[in-house]
């Protein structure tokens, strides 16, 4: 075990590789909102800003939809960002997407389908435009 000090100077040492986490909200662009709950006490937003400010490849993991089936990949992000253009890959239960943070905007590229869906499904339940790679692999079933 290492204490909360060493963890952050191994994260602002850039010595974080991978940065994996969840998210409330994934813009089209790689923004990420993943710090507060709407209506509820949060006591700060922890290390997410500064794992993914770090030179990590940030990988979010979480469900396609919110209650309701609300869309949490959007177009852009209608919570507080927890950072700008830094989410590398976002896995959900429908599809894997990879995300340009370097350069030009560009649309978020399809690149794995789950295997009991249909890519009119994974467009209807997304809230951006986005590109499907050829060939579009299907994500592994456990």
């Amino acid at each position: 075990t290492f204490s909360s000090s060493d963890s952050f100077a191994m994260i602002r040492g850039s010595h974080v590789d991978v940065t994996i986490l969840g998210a409330m909200e994934v813009a089209a662009n790689g923004d990420l909102a993943n710090w507060i709950i709407p209506g509820k006490m949060v006591k700060g937003m922890g290390g997410a800003m500064d794992l993914v400010s770090s030179d990590s490849r940030v990988l979010v993991v979480m469900e396609h939809l919110a209650k309701g089936g609300k869309h949490k990949l959007k177009q852009s992000c209608g919570l507080p960002l927890t950072g700008a253009r830094v989410v590398d890959r976002c896995i959900t239960e429908l599809g894997v997407f990879d995300f340009v943070t370097k350069g030009p905007e560009a649309p978020p590229t399809l690149v794995e389908i789950a295997p009991d869906t249909t890519l009119d499904a994974v467009r209807e339940a997304t809230g951006f435009e986005f590109k499907v790679a050829e060939p579009l692999r299907t994500m592994l079933a456990n």
